[in-house]
């Protein structure tokens, strides 16, 4: 079939159609005749899309009907249906759809950081290499807890967020290269498990955890959202499935571009737990179980609100609309 010459045809259906669905008051003679022009470009749209799913004319007519089905409906548009759609649907279903892949993430995190702790502290000779005995004594015993509390603390939350998104963000971005999320994520290990082992090689692993894990619970858990989120682009192109690996790159893209935007909030989170709670005088319980129940709280969101997202279809994607869905073209 030549999709060119059957748009041709139909196209005044179509575009009268659209211009129906974008009036804003139809009498009940246009009002009928919207309901009928809608059942025919619905199967206009299958006979499209059974010659060509992906084609500009496939997605310029399911943005043509998409729009004459809000209006027959009368589903909402507007900026709170929007915020809510994002943060009750779109932002958990990314969330749970890469829930696996982060905490295998962070497992293989902690496994490399653990090492690295132990090969520091087991090792008499690494540890001089990390600098004089001096030094590494001032480290343990004043330089780890006075990062916390050399700023005042709306600065240092301020800056530790900045940091952190920063961080995240790169990980969504470049995570399409493949190498990028666990180069990021080494690194990190890497500097947690030679801190641990300085700390315990001077007798202060207590300190240790009762410094990092209050943030870190959430901190590092954001860490490898992102790092999760920036893996799964990465595979879009490399096993792009039934779709072109430019269709799989730009959905998967789009959705998981959400978790960049939904841990720019995480974040700001933990980094008021580290700006105000892990150099605070609270008790070390208080601190530990603020530092848990920011991390339970987001778990519960995930699995709660993801499940049912996903199960309603919903993938973190964008709106046909805000995707940028193609108009009709002759």
């Amino acid at each position: 079939m030549d999709l060119d010459a059957y748009a041709s045809v139909h196209r005044p259906t179509w575009e009268r159609l659209d211009s129906l669905a974008r009036t804003r008051r139809l009498d009940a003679g246009q009002a009928d005749e919207l309901l009928e022009l809608y059942g025919r470009a619905s199967t206009h749209l299958s006979v499209v899309q059974a010659q060509d799913p992906d084609g500009p004319q496939a997605a310029g007519l399911s943005m043509v009907l998409a729009r004459a089905r809000n209006r027959i409906t009368g589903a909402p548009s507007n900026a709170s249906a929007g915020f809510s759609r994002f943060f009750l649907e779109q932002l958990p279903a990314a969330f749970y759809r890469i829930r696996w892949l982060t905490v295998l993430l962070g497992a293989a995190f902690c496994l490399v950081a653990v090492w690295f702790g132990f090969w520091v502290n087991g090792e008499p000779e690494v540890l001089a290499s990390l600098g004089t005995e001096e030094q590494m004594r001032a480290y343990a015993e004043e330089q780890f807890t006075g990062y916390y509390s050399e700023n005042p603390a709306a600065s240092f939350a301020g800056q530790v967020w900045t940091n952190n998104a920063w961080i995240a963000a790169q990980e969504v971005a470049f995570g399409i290269t493949g190498y990028f999320v666990p180069y990021v994520l080494f690194v990190n290990a890497q500097g947690v498990g030679i801190s641990g082992g300085v700390m315990a090689a001077h007798g202060e692993l207590d300190t240790f955890f009762l410094y990092i894990l209050p943030h870190g619970f959430m901190e590092l858990t954001a860490i490898f959202i992102a790092g999760a989120a920036g893996l799964r682009i990465f595979w879009s192109w490399v096993a792009p499935g039934q779709r072109t690996r430019l269709d799989s790159l730009a959905s998967e893209g789009r959705s998981l571009f959400t978790v960049a935007a939904g841990l720019v909030l995480v974040l700001a989170v933990s980094g008021v737990v580290e700006g105000f709670v892990t150099p605070s005088g609270l008790p070390h319980w208080l601190r530990l179980g603020i530092g848990l129940l920011v991390l339970a709280g987001y778990w519960a969101y995930t699995l709660i609100l993801g499940r049912r997202a996903v199960a309603a279809g919903a993938t973190g994607d964008l709106e046909a609309h805000d995707a940028g869905a193609r108009q009709l073209t002759a």
